[in-house]
């Protein structure tokens, strides 16, 4: 699921479109290096089942180096850890922030280290010219992209679209007619899960990319253009118009606001099954499985998110972004495994993960349905960051955050596309320090 911290975010580099991997070899990862004694420690957001898997590269790391690995869990707080560690001196040695922005503000303090060397040259080895701009701030590589998400998929129960006689729609105006036929059907097409904004800010995401361009999704994550732009008019009334189709979302939209994200995957892969369709990233495989219901790669499949009047495939995308903030030999030597497809593979093959090494050899995944999704996310032709991470907190990020808010407001209280539009300028004048 997607983490939004507690810390303001600045402006960043928008991710530019993906290309292949070079052909050039990746470099040892921390290999015949002697760490013994040193300590490294790292602190990241995950817990439970991501740290233990995440425990595991870390005993790898040591296993080959000899150095002692501490993990320091901050949860959704991790930003405020990382800004009171460094404010007493004591930070981190590596930090896993989903943020950009929060990367660019620590590296605008000076809080981090560009990478060098053996770590630099592994980024570059193993992953696209895509991913290496997104860790790209001012010239400087900071960042190594160690776990990413797809975020532009769309989940349905294969019995659900078999009974209703319908294929998964490639279009817009597929999804809507495929929409229709369900709920002709009797079965309620989608469930919107308008309880977490941040559900909401992801299908404007998706949709506003595929409406405006890349170039304008680029220009309004810094408010290069205003929120007003008539390119997110349109895709506030796509929206809408979807949402408000009678009969289309569960609940109705003002329902809609009262389903949580983890409610929204029961309605769909639950026990009692009340929507046919469920729109968010990879991350829902793991939630399904574990309801036990219905099979992901059978009786779940997924298709990605609908083209807009021929807009090209393209896929929204986040991800926690290995940083450093201690310039040492066993911090550096750290970062450059992290890079290394070994350190991505041993997470891969625990399930419940998607790297964006284009070095990582995708049979390690363990079913068909992950690698799928991994290389949507390795090889799209168009790739964006998620961008309410990419705005500043107060307006995209937070159950409070304007971004949010005005969404939650738009489908569940109604209002015209321009209307809502208009005041998420006025938020993002006052969040964007141009008021």
């Amino acid at each position: 699921m997607a983490r939004k911290a507690a810390l303001a975010a600045a402006a960043v580099v928008a991710l530019a479109t993906a290309t292949a991997c070079g052909g050039e070899s990746s470099p040892p990862a921390g290999q015949n290096r002697d760490l013994a004694g040193k300590t490294v420690e790292v602190a990241a957001t995950w817990s439970g089942t991501e740290q233990e898997n995440f425990q595991a590269v870390l005993d790898a790391f040591a296993a080959k180096t000899g150095a002692t690995v501490k993990y320091t869990a901050g949860g959704n707080d991790l930003p405020v850890l990382l800004n009171s560690r460094i404010a007493g001196g004591s930070p981190p040695d590596i930090a896993l922030i989903p943020q950009p922005g929060v990367v660019a503000e620590l590296a605008g303090r000076g809080a981090l280290t560009p990478l060098a060397g053996e770590a630099a040259a592994a980024v570059k080895a193993n992953y696209s010219e895509a991913w290496q701009q997104l860790g790209t701030i001012d010239g400087n590589v900071y960042g190594v992209y160690f776990k990413v998400a797809n975020k532009s998929v769309i989940w349905y129960r294969t019995e659900a679209f078999d009974d209703a006689g319908v294929m998964p729609p490639n279009t817009w105006e597929d999804l809507a007619s495929v929409s229709r036929t369900l709920a002709d059907s009797g079965t309620t097409p989608m469930v919107a899960a308008g309880g977490d904004g941040w559900v909401l800010t992801d299908w404007f995401e998706n949709t506003y990319l595929r409406v405006a361009g890349a170039d304008n999704y680029d220009k309004l994550t810094k408010h290069e253009i205003p929120w007003t732009d008539p390119t997110v008019v349109a895709t506030l009334k796509l929206l809408g118009d979807y949402w408000r189709t009678p009969g289309t979302i569960l609940g109705g939209p003002s329902g809609a606001t009262q389903v949580s994200f983890t409610q929204s995957i029961a309605d769909v892969f639950g026990t009692s099954p009340k929507a046919a369709m469920l729109f968010e990233g990879d991350f829902v495989a793991a939630e399904i499985n574990k309801l036990g219901q219905f099979k992901v790669g059978e009786t779940v499949k997924f298709f990605a998110w609908p083209s807009v009047e021929g807009s090209a495939p393209a896929v929204v995308t986040a991800g926690d972004q290995a940083v450093q903030l201690k310039n040492t030999p066993e911090a550096s030597a750290l970062m450059a495994y992290l890079a290394s497809p070994e350190a991505a593979g041993i997470m891969a093959a625990k399930g419940g993960f998607i790297s964006a090494n284009g070095k990582l050899d995708p049979s390690i995944y363990r079913d068909p349905t992950t690698r799928q999704l991994a290389d949507a996310v390795v090889n799209a032709e168009l790739l964006r960051f998620d961008l309410s991470d990419l705005t500043p907190q107060a307006f995209g990020g937070g159950s409070n955050a304007a971004f949010w808010v005005l969404l939650q407001d738009f489908i569940g209280k109604g209002g015209s596309p321009e209307s809502v539009a208009e005041r998420l300028e006025e938020a993002a004048k006052k969040e964007f320090g141009s008021d």
